[in-house]
């Protein structure tokens, strides 16, 4: 097969992720973002990458979003929102932070193919998006695409999804969210 044969394979399994998502999931999680105080946003490798895009989007909106781990990260409080992307919902690191936003008293949103995970067990929210486990003996959804691939392109462009409901309650445009985008580039 060639290169540009996998692309649309890969586009063809994308068709099929927003069936798999619950709307109502969805919008507790935009209240949810609405509500906090600050948004914290953690990943590990691929989905961590995901969830920093998530971030810059929901600062240009407006929203006082921070990367857990960056240098300019305040602390986490009571009245904030710590979203975690990860897969399996397992990651030992992100495990750990989980249980100490909780014990901080801020909310815990997940979004993972496993909601009955370690860190499912303590979130506030749960949305379960569609993908295929790194570990390759379990099937329990197809993809030809290596390991965690296809949950992490559905962690990006469920991020875009949310950005786009988001920003029509609150009424922005991509012209009104610009003048939040960087300018010393």
């Amino acid at each position: 097969m060639e290169t540009s044969q996998y692309l649309s394979e890969v586009i063809k399994e994308l068709q099929f992720v927003p069936q798999l998502i619950s709307d109502n999931e969805s919008e507790q999680l935009i209240h949810s973002i609405a509500a906090a105080n600050k948004v914290f946003v953690a990943g590990a490798g691929r989905s961590g990458f995901m969830m920093r895009s998530l971030a810059m989007r929901l600062m240009h909106m407006g929203i006082r979003a921070y990367v857990v781990g960056e240098t300019v990260t305040p602390g986490l409080t009571e009245g904030d929102l710590l979203m975690i992307g990860s897969g399996s919902g397992e990651t030992k690191s992100l495990v750990s932070m989980a249980d100490k936003a909780k014990k901080l008293g801020a909310s815990l949103a997940l979004l993972t193919t496993s909601p009955e995970s370690s860190i499912g067990k303590l979130a506030d929210i749960i949305v379960k998006l569609p993908g295929a486990p790194k570990d390759p003996s379990n099937k329990d959804y197809q993809t030809i695409q290596p390991m965690g691939s296809l949950f992490e392109q559905t962690l990006l462009l469920y991020g875009d999804a949310l950005v786009l409901r988001t920003m029509k309650l609150r009424k922005l445009t991509s012209e009104s969210m610009f003048s939040q985008h960087a300018n010393l580039e």
